[in-house]
């Protein structure tokens, strides 16, 4: 953070008035708050001193081009059309994506016949049988997996929490998509959902990081952008297209050899070099067309958020979501503080830093002044895509929600709801309380 040495005043020495201090480009007050980033929200003085470097490279050059087009682009169609919730049109990348995934499966299909016909059709040659095996083995090897549930990580069904199963399923039809067989808790300031075994069973991410600092109602918008990624059919996040970029990934795995010592492994890497950066680039190509689509299914799912908790609440949801690059340092500083002592005192240190961790933390981020909380939304609007390209911005997606109206909650989450799955979400809490304050800082 920069200073200057101008003299810190309060506006007419009122008492409890925070200090301000002259901007050293404008000369207008800024104010001053050891916590938090003096910036001056007249100029932008200061507004971003963290700003991190962009990624080099022409990929990620290119990468950050074509998302900054598209977001602008689907900004301007989600506002002429009213907003994120109209009839998603199937453009030309998405069938281009669609194509060039089912011509991923369609290679992996075309070894299996391979196989299959040099150990039938060639069995009385003896060799041909098991250079059908070996390819067999090669494309069990490079098939992506289903996804699994944690090991490490509490999980909960329907019968362990019924009213947050209760809640789900509540959102889920509000944006027009069934709920989750399990809900996984972890200690992160993110929510996601995806699916795990042969079946497609649907799963909830459910950091605990993000939960806790969100109120009744913005955790309603929440749970509704989640699940209306399932019920928008995101492309990028498909059965063929996704199971498409996992089949590329593990290929060019496969491609990239050690470091050669010899001569075999020269020849090796020589060999291998043009379908490794021919994989490399199937990627990259399949990675751009779906580029679109997912940042249209992020605002479809904004959509969901603002019909399930209504507009005011999705609205505030991305404000505070903006406060979760700060989550973890918080809960590293909790943790880092409770070990700095050892033997009976240090265990007792620890014991009590675990009860009430995730409410300091809801305090915490509560108690965000509204100053740091614009100079957020300014920092998200300068960096725009370059964090995370598949994301359209907060300052986009704030105004394709406002362009759609206000939208009344359609569920709505009570005292009495709120306190009966906080109950539910004790057990996890605590488990997770206990191995932030643990093993966060080692």
């Amino acid at each position: 953070m920069e200073t200057t040495g101008e003299a810190v005043t309060r506006p007419g020495g009122a008492a409890g008035t925070p200090p301000v201090r002259p901007c050293p480009e404008c000369g207008n007050a800024v104010a001053v708050d050891a916590r938090y980033v003096e910036w001056c929200a007249a100029c932008d003085w200061n507004v971003d001193p963290s700003a991190p470097d962009p990624e080099r490279g022409r990929v990620a050059a290119f990468r950050r081009r074509l998302a900054r087009v598209h977001g602008e682009q689907l900004a301007a169609e989600i506002g002429r059309g009213g907003g994120p919730g109209g009839p998603v049109a199937l453009d030309a990348s998405t069938v281009l994506a669609y194509g060039m995934s089912l011509a991923v499966h369609g290679v992996t299909a075309a070894l299996v016949v391979v196989a299959g016909l040099l150990i039938v059709g060639g069995w009385h040659t003896g060799i041909q049988p098991v250079l059908g095996l070996l390819i067999l083995v090669v494309v069990a090897a490079l098939l992506p997996r289903p996804g699994r549930l944690p090991k490490h990580a509490p999980v909960l069904h329907r019968a362990d929490a019924p009213r947050l199963f209760e809640l789900i399923d509540e959102v889920g039809a509000a944006v027009g998509t069934p709920g989750v067989h399990t809900v996984v808790v972890d200690p992160v300031a993110n929510a996601a959902v995806t699916t795990y075994g042969l079946r497609g069973r649907r799963v909830l991410y459910l950091g605990l990081g993000l939960w806790e600092i969100l109120s009744p109602q913005e955790r309603v918008a929440l749970l509704g952008h989640e699940l209306g990624h399932f019920a928008n059919g995101d492309v990028r996040s498909g059965a063929v297209t996704h199971g498409a970029l996992r089949s590329l990934h593990h290929w060019y795995g496969f491609l990239v050899p050690p470091d050669p010592d010899d001569l075999i492994e020269w020849l090796a890497y020589v060999l291998l070099f043009t379908p490794r950066w021919a994989v490399y680039g199937m990627i990259h190509l399949l990675d751009g067309l779906t580029m679109r689509a997912s940042q249209r299914a992020e605002y479809r799912a904004d959509a969901g958020a603002a019909r399930a908790g209504s507009t005011e609440a999705a609205v505030a949801l991305m404000d505070r979501m903006l406060l979760c690059d700060a989550v973890k340092p918080q809960l590293l500083r909790e943790s880092v503080a409770a070990q700095t002592r050892g033997g009976a005192a240090g265990r007792a240190a620890r014991d009590a830093a675990e009860q009430g961790l995730w409410e300091r933390l809801g305090e915490r981020m509560g108690s965000v002044p509204e100053h740091e909380s614009e100079r957020l939304r300014r920092v998200s609007a300068r960096r725009g895509h370059s964090v995370d390209d598949t994301h359209p911005p907060t300052h986009l997606r704030r105004r394709c929600l406002a362009s759609a109206g206000a939208h009344p909650a359609r569920v709505v989450c009570d005292a009495s709801r709120t306190e009966a799955v906080a109950a539910e979400l004790a057990p996890a809490r605590a488990e997770l309380a206990r191995r932030v304050i643990r093993d966060f800082a080692r």
